[in-house]
């Protein structure tokens, strides 16, 4: 469904990437990246360059959390969440950026709509693999431990891995 005659549609332009002109056109459009991105050939007005830009589609994932509300899903919150789990540990100078890039792909695999605990699971599975401490850490929160036997069971769990 297009826009409709009575709303105005403002595009931002494409600067040239030589001279930095606001008036570029494009000359040819077509599919690329087997249809996942459109390929398109611009020619500046002001300079007379070519230039190539792509543009894709980005699918943006939401998380269901647990009282319903539904959110984009965060990067940023999923690396912090590490952070918070990892700090002052040996294990955080390794793999962080490893570590949030497989919970994203998890994140992405599950569909549009992901539950936030598939997330906090898909967090844990890489702080097991990665460091016990900063696993608790994450899991007291993660799960409420209430106390000491909370911590106990956890622990159990681990050891009986």
């Amino acid at each position: 469904m297009g826009p409709r005659a009575d709303m105005a549609v403002t595009l931002a332009p494409m600067f040239c990437p030589l001279c930095g002109g606001a008036d570029t056109r494009v000359v040819d459009s077509r599919p690329a990246d087997q249809g996942a991105s459109i390929r398109r050939r611009r020619a500046c007005s002001d300079c007379g360059s070519r230039f190539t830009t792509y543009e894709r589609a980005e699918a943006v994932a939401l998380v269901r959390k647990r009282d319903g509300h539904v959110e984009p899903f965060q990067t940023a919150k999923v690396r912090r969440g590490f952070e918070f789990a990892l700090a002052d540990r040996d294990a955080a100078a390794e793999g962080l950026d490893s570590m949030v890039e497989r919970v994203e792909q998890v994140a992405r695999s599950q569909g549009p709509v992901i539950e936030s605990d598939v997330i906090g699971r898909a967090v844990l599975d890489e702080l097991r693999a990665a460091d016990e401490v900063a696993y608790l850490r994450f899991a007291s929160v993660y799960k409420d431990f209430q106390g000491a036997s909370d911590f106990e069971r956890e622990l159990a769990g681990l050891e009986g891995d």
